[in-house]
């Protein structure tokens, strides 16, 4: 009777530590990922934009999101920053819902659009300290100068906006975006525009900021020979629907034969059309 009941003891025990372990598991697991979403659509009318995307981006990644014109890219995008609610699915950034907390995804995130905006008429330095403000930062003046010097733009900073290069206004972009030291940073298309010197810039940027800060990259780029220089991890969306996700060195040993990143990309677009 009693050796029942020690063995009966001994199996809960076991249990419980399956449980906890399995709990554990899977809090680790969920507190890996910096983006988390699931079935994430949104509508036009009857329209899908963005059609049941499931994705997981982990901490400290650098993800390309890949795609032609019009398959959902900003669209996406605008729902991760909160610009856009969607119409249907669901979704955390830095562990907050994109819905339901919003002004906390906020906080944690930081975006470069396509064009970046500024107020034209004043000084780099009097934008950045004008949307430091605005992100919370009460005494911004050092966090300024050490974001500028990080991006080696110092020289920038008492220069009025309208007077910057594409490439200058970029790297001024970058800075409003980190100012606020956020989680992880979404750049869309931000290499549109640039010359070759201001990519291989950029490029460099993106690298450092993920290398030296530890902030999660999501970037919608076009530029394949960029995405091979810097992204770990790939998805690529078709009309609004994502058709393939791995990790870089993943695709390049699954598509041996292709000669380069475009030809497998256009791959799997021909595929997916078939």
């Amino acid at each position: 009777m009693q050796t029942d009941l020690l063995s009966e003891n001994m199996s809960e025990k076991e249990e419980m530590k399956d449980i906890t372990k399995e709990a554990s598991s899977k809090e680790e697991t969920s507190s890996s990922f910096v983006l988390d979403i699931h079935d994430l659509s949104k509508m036009y009318g009857v329209f899908s934009a963005v059609n049941n995307l499931t994705l997981q981006v982990k901490k400290g990644e650098i993800f390309g999101f890949l795609g032609h014109n019009g398959a959902g890219k900003t669209t996406t995008i605008n729902m991760l920053t909160t610009l856009l609610e969607p119409s249907s699915g669901s979704g955390t950034v830095a562990g907050y819902d994109i819905v339901e907390e919003a002004l906390e995804v906020r906080r944690k995130i930081g975006y470069l659009p396509e064009n970046v905006r500024f107020y034209d008429s004043m000084t780099a330095y009097e934008n950045l300290d004008y949307f430091a403000r605005l992100s919370g930062i009460s005494k911004p003046d050092s966090r300024i100068w050490d974001v500028l010097d990080f991006l080696d733009a110092r020289t920038y900073a008492h220069k009025k906006i309208s007077t910057l290069s594409k490439g200058m206004r970029q790297r001024i972009g970058i800075a409003q975006a980190i100012i606020h030291e956020p989680e992880i940073l979404f750049l869309d298309e931000p290499t549109s525009g640039l010359d070759p010197f201001g990519v291989k810039q950029l490029r460099d940027v993106i690298l450092r900021l993920n290398s030296e800060k530890g902030i999660t990259i999501f970037m919608n780029t076009h530029l394949l020979q960029e995405v091979t220089k810097t992204c770990s991890t790939i998805g690529v969306l078709n009309h609004g629907n994502l058709i393939y996700l791995d990790s870089l060195s993943n695709t390049m040993k699954r598509f041996r034969d292709e000669k380069s990143l475009e030809d497998i990309y256009l791959n799997i677009e021909n595929s997916k059309e078939e």
